[in-house]
């Protein structure tokens, strides 16, 4: 198994069949298991300090969730990223940010607004970091002032589920060191807009933000989910 630094988090009012599904998952989820890695049951057991039962009942429910695949023969493996499922979500993503992006335009305070040029500070100074964890972080915290400033509660909780759902394009597309400049020029463009009140101008760089992840991710998708070897 591939050394990694993730540890189940103990939550004494959760089953421990829970707290290793919600371990394995943030992992997944996090790009810290590649696609087509397989997940043996001994070694995530020892890693994480517990029996094998609850670590084969989490992977079981990782397969109800699509993050799993179970292969005769070979056992479980991480599934791989397809496209289908990239536009469904990239789908979804689109409708909610467009939508955001206008009405925080017309809604985001001005405090909101110094929160947004700090985030994306933060986001810039993590850029050669080294650390994908840190800047997938700090650009979903740009995101969430944008979110937060559409003063939509029901919306924000809708996209803070759908964002893990992204964090896995999202780890991806943050690794290409090619996409980073063109990033902060996205970042930029929609701050511009939001602090001059342009809605459709934060419709437009937002939607372009996102087709370019899309078009970043259905370009790769085949070396993302190369089979980077076993646990």
């Amino acid at each position: 198994m591939m050394d990694r630094d993730f540890i189940a988090e103990i939550d004494e009012y959760l089953p421990l069949r829970e707290v290793v599904y919600n371990t394995l998952r943030k992992a997944i989820l996090r790009g810290e298991f590649q696609p087509g890695e397989r997940l043996m049951e001994i070694s995530l057991s020892n890693k994480l300090g517990v029996s094998r039962t609850p670590v084969r009942e989490a992977i079981r429910q990782l397969e109800s969730d699509g993050l799993v695949t179970i292969i005769p023969r070979k056992g479980a493996q991480v599934a791989r990223i397809t496209s289908e499922e990239m536009y469904n979500v990239l789908e979804i993503r689109k409708c909610l940010e467009l939508w955001t992006a206008e009405k925080a335009c017309s809604r985001i305070t001005e405090e909101g607004i110094v929160e947004l040029e700090e985030a994306e500070k933060e986001f810039e100074k993590r850029l050669h970091s080294g650390d994908i964890t840190e800047l997938a972080e700090a650009d979903e915290k740009f995101h969430n002032v944008i979110y937060n400033a559409a003063g939509n509660p029901r919306l924000v909780q809708l996209m803070y589920n759908l964002r893990e759902q992204m964090y896995r394009f999202r780890v991806e597309y943050l690794k290409d060191k090619n996409s980073l400049d063109l990033l902060v020029q996205e970042h930029r463009g929609i701050i511009d807009a939001v602090k001059n009140r342009d809605g459709e101008a934060a419709v437009r760089f937002t939607e372009n933000h996102i087709n370019n992840q899309q078009l970043f991710i259905d370009k790769n998708i085949e070396e993302i989910n190369q089979d980077d070897g076993n646990i």
